[in-house]
Formats: C-alpha cells, sequence, structure tokens
C-alpha cells in the first residue's frame, strides 16, 4: 500500500518538529488517548464523530433540566448553561469564564460539546471524568459555591424532580443520581454530520477545493500530530511553546499559564494543557487557554509557530483555517451557527 502524504510529512524531516511534538504529548499523557485514529475505517488521522446512542433518555431529559437550573448554584445566580451556551459553540463567548461571584475565574471556558470523547477534561486535564468534574464544579467556591445537602433540599422539595428521580432511580434525591443524569445528558451533546464527517464517509463535495487543499496541509505540516482521532484533538497532554514562546511577552506566568505544572509541580509539565479538540472550533472564539486571539486565522498562525517552529505563508494559513470550519455540525439534527463568532476576517 503506497504512504499516504500525511503519513510520509510525520516520517519525513520536514515533520520532525510534530515528531518531537507528539513523543512529548504521549509521553506527558499517563494515559492511552480515547480518540485513537479510526485509520482502517477512513485511512486518514481523522475519524467521523459518531452519533451518542444507547443512552438513556429519561435521564437525558432530567440532566438537560439540572445543566439548566440556576438552583444548583448557591444563591440561584449561576447554572451549568451559563458558561457552555448550546446555541452557541458549547462555551460562553468570553475569554475568561465568570464565577458565580460574578469574578473572572482563570481560564477560558471549554466548549461542553463531544466533551465525553476528550480522555481528560478541563485544560489541565485535572479531571478523569464528567461526574468528577461536575461534583467539583457544584462545591467548587468559585464556581456554582454550593453543598450537596443545599442542592439536593432544594431538587427534593420540587415536586417534578422528585417525582422524576424516583421514576427512574428510585426512592429520594441522592447525590450519585445528580451526578449520573448530569454526566448523562453530556454525553448527548455530540455534534455528528459535520462537512467533514460527510466527505470522510465518502462524499467527495462536501467541502470544497479549497478546504480539501486546507486539509491536506493540516497533515503536510504536522498539525495532526495532536490534532487527530474522533475528536481531532482532546486525547493528550501538550506543551505550549515547543519551538517559540507564547509567554515570553509576560513578565510573570499566572496560575493558569502554568498548566499542569499547577497541579503536579513538575518542572516537565510548566505550560503544558490538555490538547482542545478542534470540533466546532469556528464558533468557540476567543481562542487559547486565556481566550488571547479572536481570530482563527491568527490561531493557526500562531500555533504553527508556537508548536510546528514554521512561518505559514498568509494563503495557507487562510486555507487550513477554511479546512477547520468544515469541522462545524449538527446538534439535535439542526446545523450549528455557520457564522464563526468574532472572526477578524
Amino acid at each position: 500500500m503506497a504512504t499516504r502524504p500525511w503519513q510520509m510529512a510525520l516520517q519525513c524531516g520536514m515533520a520532525l518538529a510534530c515528531m518531537a511534538a507528539a513523543v512529548l504529548c504521549l509521553a506527558n499523557a499517563g494515559a492511552e488517548p480515547s480518540a485513537a485514529v479510526d485509520a482502517a475505517r477512513t485511512g486518514e488521522p481523522i475519524s467521523p464523530l459518531p452519533i451518542a446512542d444507547g443512552l438513556d433518555r429519561r435521564k437525558v431529559r432530567l440532566g438537560d433540566r439540572l445543566f439548566h437550573d440556576p438552583r444548583l448554584s448557591r444563591g440561584s445566580v449561576l447554572a451549568c448553561a451559563s458558561c457552555h451556551r448550546l446555541e452557541e459553540g458549547g462555551d460562553d463567548d468570553r475569554a475568561i469564564a465568570v464565577g458565580a461571584n460574578e469574578r473572572p475565574l482563570d481560564f477560558n471556558a471549554p466548549t461542553i460539546f463531544n466533551v465525553a470523547l476528550n480522555f481528560r477534561l478541563n485544560w489541565r486535564g485535572n479531571f478523569r471524568g464528567l461526574e468528577e468534574q461536575n461534583a467539583a464544579a457544584l462545591l467548587d467556591p468559585r464556581l456554582m459555591n454550593n453543598e450537596w445537602p443545599a442542592v439536593l433540599a432544594i431538587l427534593q422539595a420540587d415536586t417534578a424532580y422528585r417525582e422524576a428521580f424516583a421514576a427512574i432511580y428510585g426512592g429520594d434525591v441522592r447525590r450519585e443520581q445528580v451526578l449520573d443524569a448530569l454526566a448523562t445528558y453530556q454525553r448527548s451533546l455530540v455534534t455528528p454530520n459535520a462537512r467533514f464527517d460527510r466527505y470522510l464517509r465518502g462524499e467527495p463535495d462536501a467541502i470544497t477545493a479549497a478546504e480539501e487543499r486546507g486539509y491536506q496541509l493540516f497533515k503536510a505540516n504536522g498539525c495532526v500530530a495532536c490534532h487527530q482521532g474522533v475528536n481531532v484533538g482532546g486525547n493528550l497532554f501538550q506543551k505550549f511553546g515547543i519551538f517559540g514562546d507564547p509567554f515570553a511577552d509576560d513578565s510573570v506566568d499566572t496560575k493558569a499559564d502554568l498548566g499542569r505544572f499547577a497541579i503536579t509541580g513538575d518542572e516537565a509539565d510548566r505550560h503544558v494543557f490538555r490538547v482542545p479538540s478542534l470540533r466546532n472550533v469556528a464558533l468557540t472564539a476567543p481562542y487559547f487557554h486565556d481566550g488571547s486571539t479572536q481570530s482563527l486565522d491568527e490561531a493557526v498562525a500562531i500555533m504553527a509557530r508556537n508548536q510546528l517552529g514554521r512561518t505559514l505563508a498568509r494563503r495557507d494559513v487562510e486555507l487550513i483555517a477554511a479546512f477547520l470550519r468544515t469541522l462545524t455540525g449538527e446538534f439535535r439534527g439542526r446545523p450549528l451557527a455557520e457564522t464563526e463568532r468574532n472572526a477578524d476576517r
């Protein structure tokens, strides 16, 4: 079988940068990627997004209500949906998210769409599962700022909630049931049938010639070393700044800039983050952990310089960004917004 161009790029000297990046990613990950390349099915380093199935629809409906209920926060000031707006890109359109006390948090809010396909959660990857992450968010003084006795009392006092929990789980509302319903709902938030998925499934006209050229550049330049698999990322850790230093102009690293180092204290984890998924990336500006970049094209150029050691031609940046816009999928049978938010185009 002939070697494909993207495979050649990863094997030859032109892609030494991304090979080194991939080695560091896997060394830091400490776990096997959860969204491995399905080359047997697509012949490509990216796989089509599956449609969520096998979920208990009753739990999904219950989790949907919980996700949008501000009463889960102290003072009823913040719902999960406040930072993860499904009518947008699954994030909040802010550079930095705002917590229950109306003060900025540390990070740009990651999208909730396709979250179950990530091998770790949050920018630092400090949570391994949705239940664990949801429990932490509910109790964090800067986020939902609540306590379990108060949450359970509110839900138990609500007739509709009480009846729904009894019908699904039996008995009174319990902590593990709240977390199970929330996580089940979040697992349903997949966005299949992006134009690029249709292209992978055998519809060559689903993307334009320019977008296909952008995909070839995405592979040839080595972007697939970290952004591959079913979620086009989200399945390993990586240092932000392999060849360039994106923090060079900062007088001091913030706690957020430290990445996983703030958790592990291991110098090898300084500036290391979970690689984000690029699914629906055209809708999730501003970009990076600190929301420092509004333009998708600019984000592509920054990543090429810092992660691959390359200054891409303007046209190549535009073509890669055009390919990335084909990763916008559908939610509940309807296309997500076609217009890139806050784009500098």
